[in-house]
């Protein structure tokens, strides 16, 4: 990554579906100009990818322990990664 980039994947756990949390996750990404993708698990958790300036990335990771009205986070795991090519923009997957 480039200096000041970070990428982190990130697994969300709690009442994190059904509450239009990958929605909200996109549009908290690109009010912060990130890039990445979220999507839903088979276990009931979310996973998303979140790249882009250290402070923005660290501010999303904030917010995602609050999340859409509705969720109730009680987990949040993160793990720093190289996501190869930087994805365009930011997308909800699968």
């Amino acid at each position: 990554m480039e200096d000041g980039r970070k990428a982190v994947r990130v697994r969300l756990s709690g009442r994190v579906q059904g509450v239009s949390f990958r929605v909200w996750t996109r549009a908290e990404a690109e009010k912060l100009g990130l890039s990445g993708w979220v999507r839903n698990e088979d276990d009931g958790s979310v996973t998303a990818l979140i790249v882009g300036a250290e402070g923005a990335v660290s501010t999303m990771m904030n917010r995602l322990w609050e999340g859409p009205t509705g969720a109730s986070v009680s987990s949040v795991k993160s793990q720093d990664v190289d996501p190869g090519q930087e994805p365009n923009g930011f997308r909800i997957v699968g």
